[in-house]
């Protein structure tokens, strides 16, 4: 099982709690963080993402970990017959969803409703694609979750997952860890009101088992054909399975 990596080490709760409510903490100022820090990679992702989604002519697609629904929105954007559900855990990134989705009038692709991603309150078989974007490391048992997304995903259909790595190539590896590391929590320091939960970013990428050891968890949880593809020089990664 990955190290638990938590956002305020020093403090009680377990690591769903603190995910919780740092995420609630950085809700007001996380699109813009994450538009500044990415350097609007994020966006590319995202759209490279949803495509492979999309590939397979989904109608009900689940967004795991959803946050403030920039997937479920692509998503929505790039075709009118898919129904997407997201769900997360953190209250006020939902908040900030709703108002997005409300505002681009996509409430009857788009739902939003709070969920425990170790624990979904779906039916088995429910969706033909589940995704999750940057969520799966926050996961307080990795396993467990991906055995609730693997539960709900139909026969024949499909996970995708959109997750940091870290790259291996020289000198970016170099330059990789000491962004995340240095320049991105100081950053944080000065835009976020919680600085913590971008040195908790760079901790839990070191902390989660990427590229192959992440597909043996895909395969653990039950999804078969398991493949994964580099993203900008091996920053990110799209993994894939088939149910």
């Amino acid at each position: 099982m990955p190290e638990k990596v938590k956002p305020y080490e020093a403090e009680e709760g377990g690591k769903k709690e603190q995910v919780t409510q740092m995420f609630d903490n950085i809700a007001g100022g996380y699109d813009f963080l994450n538009r500044l820090l990415s350097a609007r990679f994020d966006v590319r992702w995202r759209n490279i993402l949803t495509e492979k989604i999309l590939s397979h002519q989904p109608v009900d697609v689940l967004d795991v970990a959803t946050g403030t629904a920039d997937v479920a929105i692509t998503l929505a954007k790039k075709s009118k017959d898919v129904k997407i559900k997201g769900v997360d855990i953190s209250n006020n990134m939902l908040a900030i969803g709703k108002k997005k989705v409300d505002k681009q009038k996509f409430q009857d692709q788009i739902q939003l409703a709070w969920a425990d991603a170790e624990k979904m309150d779906e039916e088995n078989d429910a969706y033909d694609v589940v995704t999750c974007s940057f969520g799966v490391r926050n996961f307080e048992n990795l396993e467990l979750g991906l055995e609730e997304m693997y539960r709900i995903t139909r026969e024949g259909g499909f996970v995708y997952i959109l997750e940091f790595s870290k790259p291996k190539i020289f000198p970016l590896k170099q330059l990789y860890n000491f962004y995340f590391s240095r320049i991105l929590p100081l950053i944080g320091r000065i835009r976020s009101k919680d600085p913590k939960a971008y040195q908790y970013l760079y901790d839990s990428v070191q902390a989660f088992p990427d590229r192959e050891n992440f597909l043996d968890k895909l395969q653990e949880a039950g999804y078969k054909n398991v493949a994964f593809k580099e993203l900008t020089f091996g920053i990110c990664q799209i993994y894939s399975g088939e149910k």
